[in-house]
């Protein structure tokens, strides 16, 4: 059993996500980071830097006591190693895949969530961040589409855990004010993830609390 520390955000999607796929029996947590739950001293235990997702596996890939992990890049990766599932072991399509895993968790991600918070949350306009932060936004759009253009998956031929990283940030596009008929690589590739089994769970799931 695994239990995820969730919130209904790009980066706790990432997780439920592979769990769904993997077909792990997994205790979904929920963190209120609206009211601060994430300061608590017990979730401090298991996700030291205050953010979520996090993770407890308690039948852990070593065989030994419950593994706690945060970060959802680090947490994709331990999941990939300990089913074998959505990370390849031939040495090009691994490094491939993980290259495009790193672009969602320094790129993707913190580009995104800056747009998010300067067009929906910050207590004044900023025009200049607001204006920066889409540029860039388009700017890794077109990268994105770019690569899905020449590959069915962000790693290559199969689906992996690159594209379960991104899909939630893409997810997420209208709030970023990116119309993805200007992207169709991206809009066929998001819609093929969309409709998923697994995609279709993990979001029901979390909305059933």
């Amino acid at each position: 059993m695994i239990d995820l520390y969730y919130a209904p955000t790009p980066n706790g999607q990432k997780i439920a996500l592979f769990l769904e796929e993997a077909e792990l029996a997994y205790r979904l947590i929920r963190v209120d980071i609206s009211k601060g739950e994430q300061f608590r001293p017990e979730f401090l235990e298991v996700s030291p830097n205050n953010k979520i997702p996090a993770i407890v596996d308690h039948v852990p890939l070593d065989g030994g006591a419950p593994l706690s992990l945060f970060e959802s890049g680090a947490i994709l990766v331990y999941l990939a190693e300990k089913t074998g599932k959505l990370l390849s072991q031939e040495p090009r399509a691994r490094f491939t895949t993980l290259q495009w895993l790193f672009w969602q968790v320094g790129g993707l991600g913190p580009m995104l969530g800056q747009n998010h918070h300067f067009n929906h949350f910050a207590p004044q306009p900023v025009p200049y961040a607001i204006e920066r932060f889409q540029v860039e936004t388009l700017r890794l759009y077109n990268v994105l589409n770019k690569r899905l253009e020449t590959c069915p998956w962000m790693g290559g031929d199969e689906y992996s855990i690159a594209d379960i990283a991104c899909w939630p940030w893409v997810n997420a596009h209208e709030r970023q004010r990116i119309d993805l008929e200007n992207f169709p690589a991206v809009k066929n590739w998001f819609e093929r993830i969309r409709t998923r089994p697994a995609t279709v769970q993990a979001l029901q799931k979390a909305q059933a609390g």
